[in-house]
């Protein structure tokens, strides 16, 4: 993760004045100004842990005077009782650091462990899986990056690095070839050169998109059988996508019909965050 990146930077330091306010008064008001102390990260699940680089960046920018010690490399499969980290330094900056590793590692470790398995499930496949722009507002940063962690592949990351039209897009246009005609009329005006991708919801509109020429085809909710009629009909001419409700027990059968991407909303949108625990020793 790149901590130099400005947006990072803007979204943890609101994200540390939501927690911390005018002071941590529990601490503050129980706790020696200078008292010093330990605590470790204790893994209470299984899965892929994700976030320690942000933890480091995150105790440090709290207090640059605490010592962390990774126990983990970023991506590995963790169990229960694995310690991730130590860090040692005022226990007033180890609690005010402490919900916000939690609340960040806990999700992205989540959303890696996901992405993993069903990475997993299609090994041996043509088809790479994608995540979308269905994120936590102000997360999606982390939670792009804890997809790649876990073994898949960023989509666009929002409205600007790369065209969609989806089926509003199209019908308020006036139909796919009328909105890729302008589209491309659009970049090529303001001298920009973005991959266009584009929604389909039949075999009709995949071959009007295929005559009208895109980078990608998107096809939203075709059952395994008509995406593998699809895929045929495209014959490399672009990149494909599958999408729309895919889930862990179907998404091995999409992933044999050829298809070269696959986009799942719910490795971000409904993730199920991984059990972790800061704890004094």
């Amino acid at each position: 993760m790149n901590f130099a990146n400005p947006k990072v930077s803007q979204l943890i330091e609101l994200a540390i004045a939501e927690d911390i306010g005018d002071g941590d008064h529990s601490s503050l008001g129980s706790i020696p100004a200078n008292e010093q102390g330990k605590a470790r990260l204790l893994v209470k699940d299984v899965g892929v842990i994700c976030g320690i680089h942000l933890a480091q960046h995150i105790f440090k920018r709290i207090d640059s005077t605490l010592v962390f010690e990774p126990h983990i490399e970023e991506g590995t499969h963790v169990k229960v009782e694995d310690i991730a980290f130590i860090v040692c330094g005022n226990i007033h900056s180890i609690l005010q650091a402490e919900r916000l590793v939690l609340n960040f590692m806990q999700r992205m470790s989540g959303i890696a462990t996901l992405t993993k398995r069903l990475v997993g499930i299609i090994d041996g496949t043509n088809a790479r899986l994608l995540d979308t722009r269905k994120t936590t507002p102000g997360m999606r940063i982390f939670e792009k990056y804890a997809v790649v962690v876990g073994g898949g592949t960023n989509h666009r990351m929002g409205l600007f690095d790369m065209v969609m039209l989806k089926d509003n897009h199209n019908d308020y246009a006036g139909g796919i070839t009328a909105g890729v005609r302008q589209i491309k009329k659009y970049l090529e005006n303001r001298n920009k050169s973005l991959k266009i991708e584009v929604e389909t919801r039949n075999l009709e509109e995949v071959k009007e998109v295929l005559n009208v020429g895109v980078d990608r085809i998107m096809f939203d909710n075709f059952s395994p059988e008509e995406m593998k009629e699809a895929v045929k009909l495209v014959d490399g001419r672009c990149e494909t996508e599958a999408s729309g409700g895919i889930t862990e027990n179907s998404i091995r059968s999409y992933a044999e019909t050829g298809v070269d991407f696959i986009s799942v909303g719910a490795l971000t949108h409904s993730v199920k965050s991984l059990d972790l625990s800061l704890k004094q020793f």
